[in-house]
């Protein structure tokens, strides 16, 4: 496993602000992160499924309709995970307004919160210098009028990133089945349960967003 310098560093302090994070009942912290992207047609995935017929799939995945990017938001306090599908590219633009969609939607059940932490990796679209980021997250903290706090994983170490166990299931889950429309990804994903390997998930919300 690749590690530099700063590694242990900055794993104290990830455990430090989260610790303090979860002591504070004015705080809420989540985790949040992409997942690989996804095909979507009739296509085998490798996996296996328990069917009296044998499910015909294309093996070769030259033809797809569509490719989602899986954006997860995890309440570490309930763990709750909401699951965002864009059709886009992974940008700075996409992820912030998943997180601003997940907040008004959720902001009523947190009257008490003045600041939200987001435990996070370096990835292209939100690392701490995509100016693009850093700026939607500002405008996000004044419009919600919260302290937004970014607490990164170290590089190369983001499988400790919380919601990285959620992913694993879905994976898991729906490896044998044939994603050949949206409304297919969106009901796998929604059916899972935390008895499926994801001690995390609990409350599942799958929502399309189709913005850039």
């Amino acid at each position: 496993m690749k590690k530099i310098p700063q590694t242990d560093a900055i794993f104290e302090n990830v455990f430090r602000e989260n610790q303090a994070s979860d002591e504070n009942h004015k705080s809420l912290r989540v985790s949040i992160d992409t997942k690989a992207k996804v095909k979507i047609g009739n296509l085998s995935r490798g996996g296996k499924a328990r069917t009296l017929e044998p499910k015909q799939a294309d093996d070769h995945d030259t033809e797809w309709q569509a490719v989602l990017v899986p954006f997860g938001i995890l309440n570490t306090h309930s763990d709750q995970l909401s699951i965002y599908f864009g059709q886009s590219a992974e940008t700075s633009d996409f992820i912030v307004d998943c997180l601003t969609s997940w907040w008004n939607e959720n902001q009523y059940d947190y009257p008490e919160i003045n600041e939200l932490v987001i435990d996070l990796d370096g990835g292209a679209a939100t690392r701490s210098n995509r100016t693009q980021f850093i700026k939607r997250m500002v405008e996000l903290s004044g419009s919600i009028n919260l302290k937004i706090r970014l607490i990164y994983y170290p590089p190369y170490h983001s499988k400790y990133n919380p919601i990285e166990r959620c992913w694993a299931a879905l994976e898991n889950y729906w490896n044998g089945a044939i994603l050949d429309s949206v409304d297919a990804a969106r009901n796998w994903t929604a059916n899972m349960t935390s008895e499926r390997n994801c001690t995390y998930c609990l409350l599942y919300r799958s929502n399309l967003s189709n913005r850039n």
